[in-house]
């Protein structure tokens, strides 16, 4: 999904919690050589889950900011810094350095990397959108540039990056106009210029330039999120029938933006990852977050007090699917701080999406986490991916 940078700034209601050395907006903050006890990064050791978070290197400007990155995560995701559009803006030119920036950072903290992402049909460079618009630029030609684009972007950050979001949002929702009858989107920028074997291909190029790097199919709504398991159906059916043809892909990643004005089920979840699983894949949540109405996009205070029950509740159903299912390796939370949350500026009227408030105040959507994960180190599965 698309981070959106809003820099926002304002109150919200200030929650208390057992986060000893955590930084605040007010710049109180320990200078940590490694992370708290409490910290939730700590707390998921014990099982060998990692617990991540999506961030742009601009935030870590704000050295409240990059304390909490530091110290609560053992994984980053970049926001944006890894999608071609940033990569590669001038065809031919390749500007790695705000991700570089990033790896840099996650290396001086412990955290493994997970690359997002190598192949959407969104945020993409202007000069390939516009040259396959105007003819300028074929679909033999677009297949080389995205085998060259995987390949170069994969090599140099060989060795560098734990799991890849090699291919994001390829299936059909419920609303999509024309899905194809394996439940892929025919609409999809890729499949509808270079058919559905380029997903195939796709992995197979990634893995030919880091062989060690775990490969991610990415999707949302394919835990049966939306009430079906429609969605997930395809999802189930597809890597299916990839695997047995020998593609390398590793995790089936599922997202997790939840909206407290629908419905979710845990169990509905945990069901569809442990489906996943029993194909001898890994899964991973992915890009959590639970976005509700609120007052403004400053402020963000919730509309309903329910909300403030209903976030926090949905999280620790997400984190709990994870927990039951041993092949469970990651938990990302799509950005920590609801001042520069993508939400407000894509869903009108919503927002307090995230599990640190806009003035970096950790929520009770934090402090369920850490407790689950202290109750977890007591009794939930180790995990056991690389």
């Amino acid at each position: 999904m698309r981070m959106r940078n809003l820099l926002l700034a304002g109150a919200a209601v200030m929650v208390t919690v057992l986060t000893a050395g955590t930084a605040t907006a007010s710049g109180t903050s320990l200078d940590r050589t490694k992370p708290p006890a409490d910290s939730l990064r700590a707390l998921a050791a014990g099982i060998n889950l990692r617990i991540g978070t999506a961030v742009t290197p601009f935030e870590l400007d704000n050295p409240a900011y990059a304390q909490i990155t530091g110290d609560q995560f053992d994984s980053v995701t970049p926001g944006n810094e890894m999608k071609w559009e940033t990569v590669e803006r001038v065809q031919g030119v390749y500007d790695w350095s705000a991700a570089d920036r990033l790896v840099t950072f996650a290396q001086q903290h412990g955290q493994l990397v997970r690359g997002h992402t190598l192949v959407w049909h969104n945020q993409l460079p202007g000069w390939l959108t516009s040259g396959v618009a105007d003819g300028s630029i074929d679909n033999d030609e677009l297949r080389a540039l995205l085998r060259k684009h995987v390949i170069d972007e994969v090599t140099h950050f060989k060795g560098k990056i734990w799991q890849w979001d090699v291919a994001n949002e390829f299936f059909a929702n419920s609303w999509d106009a024309h899905p194809l009858p394996s439940g892929i989107n025919g609409d999809n920028f890729w499949v509808s210029h270079l058919g559905e074997g380029i997903l195939a291909d796709v992995f197979r190029w990634a893995h030919e330039a880091d062989p060690k790097a775990l490969l991610v199919y990415n999707d949302y709504n394919i835990g049966g999120e939306d009430g079906t398991n429609a969605k997930a159906d395809a999802v189930y059916a597809w890597a299916k029938s990839l695997l047995a043809q020998g593609v390398p892909i590793d995790v089936i990643g599922n997202q997790g933006h939840l909206d407290t004005q629908y419905g979710f089920s845990g169990p509905r979840l945990t069901a569809a990852l442990s489906r996943y699983a029993s194909l001898g894949v890994k899964v991973a949540i992915t890009e959590a977050d639970v976005r509700t109405f609120v007052d403004n996009a400053t402020e963000q205070v919730p509309t309903s007090n329910l909300a403030l029950f209903a976030q926090p509740y949905e999280y620790v159903q997400m984190l709990r699917s994870c927990l039951e299912v041993k092949e469970c390796i990651s938990f990302t939370v799509w950005g920590f701080g609801d001042a520069n949350s993508w939400v407000p500026g894509w869903f009108t009227g919503e927002g307090y999406a995230c599990i640190y408030d806009v003035n970096l105040n950790p929520k009770p959507a934090f402090t369920d986490l850490q407790h689950e994960l202290m109750l977890a180190g007591k009794g939930a599965p180790r995990r056991h991916g690389r």
